[in-house]
């Protein structure tokens, strides 16, 4: 700013010094110090006369007063040159910041913006992928059933040209020199080279089921004297039997089960399993024969009305009893029509990850048969996690009694009942576990145990009592499996 003020002011001195001037300085008559300004003028040679003098005073007088005039507006407009100047710098210094702030602000909300379509993009992608596998998986399993229903379509085509051909086929006439060959005590008469198809269709109709012989052969079966109830405590648990692998992940953990009180058309053989790795499982896979669920061939699949939640399902008297997928309700469903017959809430009981056992899978509602009936293992918010049992009326599913133990549920990996007793077990990965407590209905109280359990394959997800063939059925990754037991007289 001083340099434009000296610029303007050497500009203005320089348009008034276009004369010559001088000063004098010298004492008057009195002796005061007086002091002389003299300009030369710049057109006239000689002083004119005083009337030119009088003139020439009064045109300096107006040069002065209009280059005072002039100076004035000049000193307006640097003031005003000044104050422009002033804006100017201001306007400057905070330009920068609101430059920046604004494209700061742009670039904040671009980059929200992005990060939310990149976190929708990874939902989306997961989910693809979720879909794709479930796709894989539903497609191996379309495959491994057009497999299952070819061979089951060439086994029927075979037995049904077997039972065309034997049922169009003579029987050997008899001859009376045969009455007179003595018989030996071990020897049949039909039993000839030249009566093989006589006795094949002998022996079709003195067939017996396997699971018949398999039961009677048991030794030491609590059940197979006469008179026995098979009741007792529990004493012994025997190692694992292997009788079917899962093929697909869906099988990592599931339940397989029969029913202990069979009606027409099942029977004691007749297997029912489901996997439940997965969402929305519905799939109920039946087998007539103990050779069709150990080679994996189902003899029907049920499709349920609503999806069952993890591995607490059970079969009882011709029907599927489970619980809803992410309720706290009991549905039974009947088999042999394919309806549901009753559904019921289980008041205050925890669901869908509250209260569920220590290896997890939403096992928050356990289902179980014993000698006495259809129970139901669960806790609720008012037993502060600790395991609820209740008797249920297998047709209406309403509470009939309930006791409420002092075992923590998520304490112990799974539970089973056997004679209105409940018993549970330690571990579920380990494969030295226990049988760790059991708890009486009858005395309504609790006592510590210690009888070994082996987890073979370390990933135990299910475990119920059949109370028909006394043995514990057990889902162990991926695989079902069986424990022969033993019960101490009562």
């Amino acid at each position: 700013m001083p340099a434009v003020r000296l610029l303007l002011l050497a500009s203005v001195l320089w348009g008034v010094g276009a004369r010559t001037a001088q000063l004098r300085k010298a004492n008057d008559r009195s002796g005061r110090c007086q002091y002389t300004f003299s300009v030369a003028s710049p057109d006239e040679s000689s002083c004119p006369e005083q009337g030119q003098a009088m003139s020439a005073i009064q045109d300096l007088k107006r040069d002065s007063s209009i280059q005072h005039a002039d100076l004035e507006g000049l000193k307006a407009r640097l003031g005003s040159l000044e104050d422009l100047l002033q804006r100017l710098a201001l306007i400057q210094g905070a330009r920068p910041a609101e430059t920046l702030e604004g494209p700061q602000s742009g670039l904040g909300t671009l980059t929200r913006e992005q990060e939310q379509l990149e976190t929708q993009a990874r939902g989306l992608k997961t989910a693809y992928d979720n879909l794709l596998r479930d796709k894989a998986v539903l497609e191996e399993e379309r495959q491994h059933l057009r497999a299952e229903n070819a061979d089951l379509a060439r086994r029927l085509e075979s037995s049904s040209q077997e039972l065309e051909r034997l049922r169009h086929g003579q029987c050997p006439p008899a001859h009376g020199t045969s009455q007179a060959v003595p018989l030996g005590p071990r020897e049949d008469p039909g039993w000839t080279l030249e009566n093989t198809g006589f006795q094949e269709l002998k022996s079709e109709f003195t067939e017996v089921p396997a699971s018949r012989i398999l039961h009677e052969s048991v030794p030491g079966n609590p059940g197979s004297q006469e008179g026995d109830t098979g009741c007792g405590e529990l004493a012994w648990v025997g190692e694992p039997i292997t009788l079917r692998t899962a093929e697909t992940i869906t099988g990592k953990y599931g339940v397989w089960m029969r029913d202990p009180k069979p009606v027409h058309p099942y029977t004691r053989e007749t297997t029912w399993r489901v996997d439940t790795v997965g969402t929305a499982v519905r799939q109920v896979f039946e087998y007539s024969l103990v050779s069709q669920f150990t080679q994996g061939y189902p003899s029907k699949v049920h499709v349920l009305p609503r999806p069952l939640e993890s591995t607490g399902a059970v079969v009882y008297g011709g029907s599927l009893y489970f619980q809803g997928a992410e309720s706290r309700t009991l549905i039974r469903y009947e088999l042999s029509s394919e309806t549901v017959k009753a559904e019921k809430e289980l008041p205050g009981a925890g669901y869908h990850g509250q209260f569920p056992y220590s290896w997890g899978g939403y096992t928050d509602i356990d289902l179980a048969v014993d000698e006495a009936g259809l129970w139901v293992i669960y806790s609720t918010e008012e037993a502060k996690g600790a395991i609820v049992l209740s008797r249920l009326h297998p047709e209406s599913l309403e509470r009939e009694q309930t006791w409420e133990t002092n075992i923590r549920k998520q304490s112990v990996a799974n539970a089973f009942v056997i004679c209105g007793t409940l018993y549970t077990v330690s571990s579920y990965s380990s494969p030295e576990a226990t049988v760790n407590f059991a708890y009486e209905t009858s005395t309504s109280s609790s006592k510590a145990l210690a009888i070994p359990f082996r987890n073979r394959y370390k990933y135990n997800s299910m475990i119920d009592y059949n109370p028909l063939e006394k043995k514990l059925f057990a889902w162990d990754n991926f695989n079902m499996v069986t424990y022969d037991i033993s019960l101490s007289k009562m």
